[in-house]
C-alpha cells in the first residue's frame, strides 16, 4: 500500500494525495450485508443541532461488520478486500464452508484467497486468526479487542492500529494499547492477530475544503475571529491572543487539553499505566 499523488492540474490537486487502492477488489459491496442509514446531520430527535459542523456529504451505505466471528473452528476464505466509507480501515469479505458471508475489519497483509480461522481453543498463530488472549504468545500484535468476553470487537479498530500483549498473569492479560495505555483484559477476551489495514491513512492530504464537505463535515470558525457576543475568545482589534488563561468552549467551559474522564470510574482498576 502506498500514497498516490497527482500532477497539479488544479489548485485542489496540487497538495492532494490519496491511498493507492489497486490492491482492493473491483466489485460492488455485498448487497445482503448493506443497510441504508439516515444521517441526522448533528441533530437530535427534536431537530435541534447538538453536534456542530455536521451535515451534507456523499450518500453512504453501512456495511454490517461481524465483530464476534462465532463460526468457531470453521475456516473462512477471504473473497475480497473492500473500501468502506464509514471507517478508516479496509474490510475483508469472508465466506465460510456453509456459504455464509460476512465482513470483518481487514488486517495488514491479508490477501484474497487466504484462509482464516476463529477459535476458542487452539489455532495457528497467523494474521487474521481470532483467538482468546490466553491462547496467544507474549509480544504479538493484535486488534479488534473485546472488553468483556463475548462482547465482540470494541477496541483497536482504526487504520494502522495495533495493541501488544505484554504479559499473562492469573485471569488477566496486560495489553499495551495504541495510546500508550497499559490495561488489563480478561484472558478469555478474544482478539484478532495482526495490525489493522490502511496504515498510511494518516499520511493522506485532502487538498481542498470541498473534500471535507464530501465527508459530511462543515466548516468551523475560530472563536477569536468572532465578536465577544458570540464566543469567549471573541473581540479585540486585529490579531490578538484570546486574552484568558485557558481556552474555552463557546459556552464558557474549559477546552483544549482538559481531562474529561470521570474520576473513580469503574474501569480505573484495570488501568496499569495511563495513556500518554
Amino acid at each position: 500500500m502506498s500514497i498516490k499523488s497527482y500532477k497539479p492540474t488544479t489548485p485542489g490537486r496540487r497538495h492532494a494525495s490519496v491511498i493507492d487502492t489497486s490492491h482492493l477488489s473491483k466489485k460492488r459491496p455485498e448487497k445482503n450485508l448493506l443497510v441504508s442509514k439516515k444521517r441526522p446531520a448533528g441533530r437530535n430527535n427534536k431537530g435541534k443541532i447538538t453536534v456542530r459542523h455536521r451535515g451534507g456529504g456523499h450518500k453512504r451505505f453501512v456495511r454490517i461488520i461481524d465483530n464476534v466471528r462465532r463460526h468457531y473452528n470453521d475456516p473462512a476464505t477471504v473473497m475480497a478486500l473492500e473500501y468502506d466509507p464509514n471507517r478508516t480501515a479496509h474490510l475483508a469479505l469472508i465466506q465460510y464452508s456453509d456459504g455464509d458471508k460476512s465482513y470483518i475489519v481487514a488486517p495488514e497483509g491479508l490477501k484474497v484467497g487466504d484462509k482464516i480461522l476463529s477459535s476458542l481453543e487452539r489455532a495457528e498463530i497467523k494474521i487474521g486468526n481470532r483467538l482468546p488472549l490466553s491462547k496467544m504468545p507474549i509480544g504479538i500484535m493484535v486488534y479488534d479487542l473485546e472488553i468483556q468476553p463475548g462482547s465482540g470487537a470494541q477496541m483497536v479498530r482504526s487504520a494502522g492500529a495495533g495493541a501488544i500483549i505484554q504479559a499473562l498473569e492469573g485471569d488477566y492479560a496486560q495489553i499495551k494499547l495504541p495510546s500508550g495505555e497499559v490495561r488489563l483484559f480478561h484472558k478469555d477476551c478474544c482478539a484478532t492477530i495482526g495490525q489493522v489495514s490502511n496504515a498510511d491513512h494518516f499520511n493522506i492530504r485532502l487538498g481542498k475544503a470541498g473534500k471535507k464537505r464530501w465527508m459530511g463535515i462543515k466548516p468551523s470558525v475560530r472563536g477569536k475571529a468572532m465578536n465577544p457576543v458570540d464566543h469567549p475568545h471573541g473581540g479585540g482589534e486585529g490579531h490578538n491572543p484570546i486574552g484568558m488563561k485557558h481556552p474555552k468552549t463557546p459556552w464558557g467551559k474549559p477546552a483544549l487539553g482538559v481531562k474529561t474522564r470521570k474520576t473513580g470510574k469503574y474501569s480505573d482498576k484495570f488501568i496499569i499505566k495511563k495513556r500518554i
